[in-house]
């Protein structure tokens, strides 16, 4: 049977009725519900309602960190409502009242979600160990281990928007995202080039680099290198076969051939034979979340 599967960001919940092969039948999107709560909860009730007669179970990405066995939200993100809340529980109740029977629900963190879409279908599929770095407003992803996704005792695994730059110093400033998220290079470009930074998209900085400005390329390549810094800390801690690069930057082949480079200067800058691992590119972009939130569920709630 198909399922309903729901991926929540901070300005629109994309939705997708989905077959057991992740085959997308129908697929839409509304803004996201930032009042209150029950009007969140609501509008997915909503959605699943509408479709309630092709679907049976309800899968969910959702920012932040996550009891995925559960679906209950300790930290919420942007959607500060769900902070410590049952919301699997409560979504199954409603859906339970409103349309007379049970359904499963599951949710599982947005970031996490990407790297079982990865594992699942796309650019892991063929690896026991990866990582799925998620270049956006700030740095998500997720950890594979042993084909199974890394949670870590407050689910706060794979958060890698909180890896410190520099370890001499401390503060969300020295941060990753802050430094080398996409918006942050949009940001920095702007500066650079006396913009208003809502003049400067990603589209914008591919475009001055193709101009070869060098400004931009000073700022590009100081961003890439604190990412491929990091690539080279994750080898260390985990040894992974494979790191996917994702986001909508990622379609960049630019960005990634970049950050290829910049990671083998890393490794080769050391006086020993270093492990290596290799840097790809995510297989899927916008529906990525989808993908992996009705993984999540299928090793939730069935059998493969």
């Amino acid at each position: 049977m198909n399922k309903f599967v729901v991926d929540v960001g901070g300005t629109f919940i994309k939705y997708a009725v989905m077959d057991d092969e992740a085959n997308i039948i129908s697929k839409g999107s509304v803004p996201t519900p930032l009042d209150e709560r029950e009007h969140f909860v609501q509008t997915i009730v909503d959605l699943y309602k509408e479709n309630s007669e092709e679907v049976e179970g309800l899968a969910i990405s959702l920012p932040g960190n996550i009891d995925s066995d559960t679906g209950f939200v300790y930290t919420p993100g942007a959607l500060k409502f769900n902070y410590q809340t049952p919301l699997a529980q409560d979504l199954q109740d409603a859906l339970r009242e409103q349309i007379g029977k049970k359904v499963n629900v599951s949710i599982e963190n947005d970031g996490k979600s990407a790297a079982l879409a990865e594992l699942w279908k796309g650019n892991l599929s063929d690896c026991k160990d990866g990582v799925v770095i998620i270049l956006g407003t700030g740095i998500g992803g997720g950890i594979i281990l042993d084909r199974k996704v890394v949670k870590g005792k407050d689910f706060f695994a794979g958060e890698f928007s909180f890896l410190m730059n520099d370890v001499h110093k401390k503060g969300f400033e020295n941060c990753f995202a802050n430094g080398n998220s996409a918006i942050a290079l949009t940001k920095k470009v702007a500066g650079i080039k006396g913009l208003d930074e809502s003049q400067v998209d990603g589209f914008k900085v591919f475009e001055l680099l193709e101009a070869e400005d060098e400004e931009t390329k000073q700022v590009f390549d100081q961003v890439v290198n604190g990412i491929a810094g990091q690539i080279y800390n994750l080898t260390c801690i985990l040894n992974p076969e494979r790191v996917l690069i994702g986001g909508g930057i990622s379609k960049q082949s630019r960005l990634i051939e970049a950050i290829q480079e910049k990671t083998e200067q890393y490794y080769d800058s050391i006086p020993i034979s270093m492990p290596r691992t290799e840097v790809d590119v995510c297989k899927f972009f916008n529906d990525s979340n989808l993908i992996g939130a009705l993984y999540h569920y299928k090793r939730l709630y069935e059998t493969e």
